[in-house]
């Protein structure tokens, strides 16, 4: 009798296996069914309003009013710590915050100046799978025109993202960065690319052909495209500026353009997101924050003006930093550090909107080896002096961002529609974490260690 029921035991535990195996692949199969080729573009800087209240703006952008009207639209979205650029599109393709994927401002930490301005651009950087990755393991098709982050990404089809030099210079270094021949394949159809830190709306209209031409010739399942010149034309102006509209209202022929070849190439059955990173903020005070903790004697300056020694380093995003103590045990530079900031608000009540510590800080997701993080009021930016008053009138006024989450004016867009998209669904509030996971179930792919979930 021991023996049968070890016999029935080990019978149903064979065919659990099999049922949970079964279950397994029964939704894997669901998945693959419902797969389809996703194009995600990001415009830099288009603030949610400006496509859901296009009328009150008065704005021509009849592109991206189809995709509210066609599919599903997020209110606003929040964004990471820093809201800058390269942390937020890592995020935008991981589901994870900065602190977790290890992108954690738009350049690395660097305090003597020994990376000669040189950002985040290597994909070795990224410490989470992304969806390049997730996509290109599950045998799909991957394709990538000057996503952030993206030298060296595990992207079959890709035009990375890098500038360093003259423009001469930068052609023949993003043509060794690129997929082996890509760029000089394309270029035979497509016209010159605008390699290097070249964001007018002329050079955007120039990466649409591109888009445009991978869409059609490669055919990826997954591909990332990033336009820049609405975000440079509000740094240069301020959001809400005729030139900013104007600008707008040329990116939305080019979302026509994507979106049309994206037609031709997948015959309507795929899906198409457009995302941003951050919104814009006009401001017009610049806060030196690291002139006042040299003032407390936590920097060494030369007769040049160039940093030799610091014991606490103030790494600016624009509207927040986050202040860094060399040594973690040196309690007497935090808390100078702290004095030091405190002086300055107690100076410029008006400047620092919020000061974070502690788990307030942890739960920001953002500059996770800082002492504390400073959150600088609407209207103030971070400046770079080392020297004289703290708080100055801007050199260059406009619009910026790396502000904290929180203002209406910081969030970021996203607006999805396609095969299995529901028309005028209104999202509401969202999760920047959120658009990976979305975007995985609609190629079929996981990502187990996304923070965010799916919101379709």
């Amino acid at each position: 009798m021991g023996g049968r029921c070890r016999w029935l035991v080990a019978v149903a535990l064979a065919l659990a296996w099999l049922a949970g195996d079964h279950a397994a692949r029964m939704q894997a199969a669901r998945a693959q069914a419902a797969r389809v080729p996703v194009v995600l573009l990001s415009i830099d800087g288009l603030k949610p309003d400006y496509v859901l209240d296009a009328d009150r703006h008065g704005l021509e952008i009849p592109n991206l009013r189809r995709l509210v009207a066609e599919g599903a639209y997020a209110t606003g979205v929040t964004g990471v710590t820093p809201t800058v650029t390269y942390p937020s599109h890592t995020t935008l393709v991981t589901g994870v915050a900065p602190a977790a994927h290890g992108i954690l401002n738009n350049g690395p930490f660097d305090p003597l100046g020994q990376n000669a301005n040189g950002w985040y651009w290597y994909a070795d950087d990224i410490e989470v799978p992304t969806l390049w990755d997730a996509a290109g393991e599950a045998g799909l098709v991957t394709a990538n025109v000057d996503w952030p982050v993206t030298v060296g990404a595990r992207i079959r089809h890709n035009i990375a993202q890098y500038w360093h030099g003259a423009p001469g210079e930068d052609r023949k270094l993003l043509r060794a960065l690129s997929t082996p021949g890509l760029l000089d394949e394309a270029e035979k159809d497509a016209g010159p690319y605008p390699a290097g830190y070249q964001y007018t709306l002329a050079d955007d209209q120039k990466r649409a052909r591109f888009v445009a031409w991978m869409i059609e010739r490669k055919r990826p399942d997954f591909l990332t495209a990033y336009f820049s010149s609405l975000d440079e034309e509000q740094h240069h102006t301020a959001p809400n500026s005729p030139a900013t509209f104007t600008t707008l209202e040329g990116l939305d022929a080019l979302v026509a353009q994507v979106r049309d070849a994206a037609e031709r190439a997948y015959g309507g059955r795929f899906v198409m997101a457009v995302v941003s990173d951050h919104g814009h903020i006009t401001a017009k005070q610049d806060v030196h924050v690291n002139a006042a903790l040299a003032r407390a004697g936590l920097i060494d300056v030369d007769p040049q003006g160039k940093v030799t020694g610091w014991r606490a380093f103030a790494w600016g995003a624009g509207g927040s930093a986050a202040i860094m103590v060399k040594d973690p045990a040196d309690d007497a530079a935090r808390t100078r550090s702290t004095e030091a900031i405190a002086r300055l608000r107690a100076e410029h009540p008006d400047a620092i909107a919020r000061v974070e510590e502690g788990e307030a800080h942890r739960a920001l997701g953002g500059f996770p080896g800082a002492a504390f993080v400073i959150g600088l009021s609407p209207g103030f930016k971070t400046g770079s002096a080392l020297a004289g008053e703290v708080v100055r009138p801007a050199a260059s006024p406009g619009g910026t961002h790396g502000y904290l989450p929180g203002p209406r004016d910081m969030e970021a867009s996203f607006f999805i529609a396609g095969a299995g998209v529901p028309a005028g669904r209104n999202l509401g509030a969202m999760d920047m974490r959120d658009v990976a996971p979305t975007l995985a179930v609609k190629l079929g792919v996981s990502l187990p260690r996304a923070q965010g979930r799916n919101r379709l």
